[in-house]
């Protein structure tokens, strides 16, 4: 019979027992020591490709931990607590608590991604992360702002660059350091570091999931509406559940969305991870592909491996088809509740079908990260600082606001950020608004073609175009009006709304279908195109941040024709406001409405011939040459080469103007 200790040691003399136990003992405390010691905080090796360590980058200081193959039934990685007070603090305290005041920041070492680091915000074994640099300040804030109000905080957020991370820490967000290095500007869509950007998340989820979590990524431009954690938890065989671009619903309710009729791509922009040994094996090749060739978009790349084998279906069911290497389970989101830029900001998808959204994604849209920025803005769903909501003049030099951070005086340089001037340029003298006005025949009647579509726009765009010219007199932040559109807009041919949607015509588009968002929100060389325009949203004043002190200082401007009973030049005012003659020019605007410079809002009820020019003519071809800039194109006519056809800000001036494509090489410019 082999040894057994214990047996022995019960039967033999009191002296041999002692020994054996004092022995025991010794190697249970020597075996804690050892654990101990591989899981503590301050270990950690340098992340690199399993399959050769030259050629990946050393992006993240990771401690891998333990790999842990894992099943349906998830079971948390036990991981000791830091060691140090203060680190505990700054992982476990509630998210916006700010740091105490005197305290000194914590090295950089202690924000380095370890299995330690992410175990302090996990959750019933989920982490939710989102990643960025400086330039998405704003939007990361915004990000958490809206999971935190959900009651969500098992969430981490990545920093690309030391200031991001500085200022999330004091903040209170609970940040890592991804030590990537990067660039705090906006890296721009499509540009080598944007592709870099790429490509590091894909490494972090690589790094992360070996920790044992499930992981939901996200991308900094989405927004959550509602808690995804229960949606997410229907799914518990899913190795994969994405998002996608999908525009046609599959389904009518909150199913996942059919993967045998999605043709579009599926977006990396939320995926949800479990650990399993699929989903770690498809992170691991999805991160190599990308190493090895740098002109593969991660989004490609990810789709590519998915789609290697796609189908058949899990069972009758989830919804859940086989996928990647036939064992991984993918499950698609449905585009009707987890929206893209389309199916939430054009077709109201989640609206029209009854049901509640959980999430937007700003793709499918036109003018960049400012057009992301006001399309969240136009669904009240973008946080701003409360000095957005009041006049701009409480810019002061002491101090702007720069994505989401106060700077001190000694940070702030000149510059336009997020639609607002910054201190350093002119101050403006409150908001200013008008009530559009559109015939029926052009919202409604007759058949909805580029010609009716172009017939609505223009007529909307004179308005806003004399609107423009009230608030740059007035030294005033122009309310933009809702913009009314008949045809959609894409990068390809269409038939005027994409087949199989259930877009409404006509339908409220977003400002960035018509109109250029990143150059109206541009700094343009004042002496060559005269004064900035501030914007802000035409859903503005239903904003809930909307100060007292804004709704209650507010003038009516009721125009009237010159020479009409109470029609007068006068700054006299009644209980509903000012009359105001239509036609009116820059000397009697400057008149006028310099008294009421003080007066948070004026509100004219109509823009149709308000203005009758301006004086200066000098003035007058600076803002020409400004507002020009302003409009974009429409795209895009089927069987034509080029598609696209530009608006045009004064289409009026030209008698024989059409919605007509380019139809010369020469041709093909903007109308300036």
């Amino acid at each position: 019979m082999g040894w057994i200790p214990f047996h022995d040691s019960a039967n033999s003399k009191p002296l041999f027992f002692t020994i054996y136990a004092t022995v025991i003992v010794g190697v249970v405390f020597s075996s804690f020591y050892v654990f101990s010691a591989i899981y503590s905080a301050d270990s950690s090796t340098w992340f690199s490709s399993s399959s050769s360590s030259s050629s990946a980058p050393s992006l993240f200081h990771v401690d891998q931990g333990p790999n842990v193959s894992r099943g349906t039934n998830w079971v948390t990685v036990p991981v000791p607590p830091p060691k140090s007070h203060k680190y505990l603090n700054m992982l476990t305290r509630p998210i916006w608590e700010v740091p105490p005041p005197g305290e000194k920041m914590p090295s950089l070492k202690a924000f380095r991604l370890t299995q330690t680091l992410v175990a302090q915000r996990v959750k019933d074994n989920v982490i939710i992360v989102t990643f960025g640099n400086y330039a998405f300040m704003d939007f990361i804030l915004t990000w958490v702002k809206h999971l935190t109000d959900l009651g969500v905080s098992n969430l981490f957020v990545g920093a690309m660059d030391i200031k991001l991370l500085e200022a999330l820490y004091w903040k209170g967000v609970p940040v890592f350091d991804m030590g990537s290095h990067m660039s705090t500007l906006d890296v721009g869509w499509g540009t080598p570091t944007f592709h870099k950007m790429g490509r590091e998340k894909v490494i972090l989820v690589d790094a992360l999931l070996p920790f044992g979590y499930e992981l939901l990524m996200c991308d900094t431009d989405m927004v959550w509406l509602k808690n995804p954690l229960p949606y997410l938890a229907r799914f518990p065989e899913a190795d994969v559940l994405t998002s996608t671009d999908q525009v046609v619903p599959t389904v009518v309710d909150d199913s996942l969305d059919i993967w045998q009729q999605v043709g579009s791509a599926f977006n990396i922009g939320i995926v949800h991870w479990r650990p399993t040994e699929s989903a770690k094996k498809l992170a691991r090749e999805w991160k190599e592909m990308l190493l090895a060739d740098d002109k593969i978009w991660d989004q490609n790349g990810f789709n590519d491996l998915l789609r290697r084998q796609l189908g058949p279906s899990v069972d009758e069911d989830s919804g859940l088809a086989y996928a990647y290497d036939g064992n991984l389970k993918l499950g698609l989101l449905p585009a009707s509740i987890f929206c893209s830029g389309h199916t939430f900001f054009v077709q109201s998808m989640y609206q029209q079908l009854r049901l509640e959204p959980y999430a937007v994604h700003t793709t499918f849209q036109y003018a960049g990260t400012e057009g992301k920025r006001h399309r969240l803005r136009e669904a009240k769903i973008f946080y701003d600082p409360p000095e957005y909501y009041d006049s701009p003049e409480v810019f002061r030099r002491c101090s702007t606001w720069i994505s989401g951070v106060e700077l001190e005086e000694e940070q702030v340089k000149p510059r336009r950020v997020e639609g607002v001037l910054s201190a350093n340029t002119r101050l403006r003298s409150g908001f200013l608004t008008f009530k559009p006005s559109i015939p029926k025949k052009l919202l409604l009647d007759g058949d909805h073609n580029l010609e009716s579509h172009f017939a609505l726009i223009n007529y909307q765009m004179k308005q806003i175009r004399t609107a423009l010219a009230i608030a740059s007199l007035l030294k005033r932040t122009l309310v933009m009006p809702p913009l009314w559109c008949r045809l959609d807009r894409l990068w390809f041919p269409h038939p005027g709304i994409l087949e199989g949607t259930i877009t409404k015509q006509p339908f409220l588009c977003p400002l960035d279908h018509v109109f250029e968002v990143n150059v109206m929100l541009k700094e343009l060389p004042e002496e060559e195109f005269g004064p900035g325009i501030n914007i802000r949203e035409y859903s503005f004043f239903e904003h809930p941040s909307i100060p007292k002190q804004v709704k209650d200082s507010w003038l009516d401007v009721q125009l009237c024709r010159e020479g009409s009973p109470g029609c007068n030049v006068t700054n006299n005012t009644s209980s509903l406001g000012i009359r105001f003659p239509k036609h009116s020019n820059e000397e009697t605007f400057k008149s006028v409405f310099s008294s009421f410079k003080d007066v948070k809002v004026i509100q004219f009820s109509s823009m149709q011939d308000a203005f009758h020019g301006f004086t200066d003519k000098k003035m007058e071809e600076k803002f020409r040459k400004r507002v020009k800039r302003y409009v974009g194109i429409w795209c895009c006519v089927k069987d034509n080469a080029p598609g696209h056809i530009y608006y045009d800000m004064y289409w009026d001036e030209k008698p024989n103007w059409k919605p007509i494509p380019p139809q010369t090489p020469e041709d093909d410019h903007p109308p300036w």
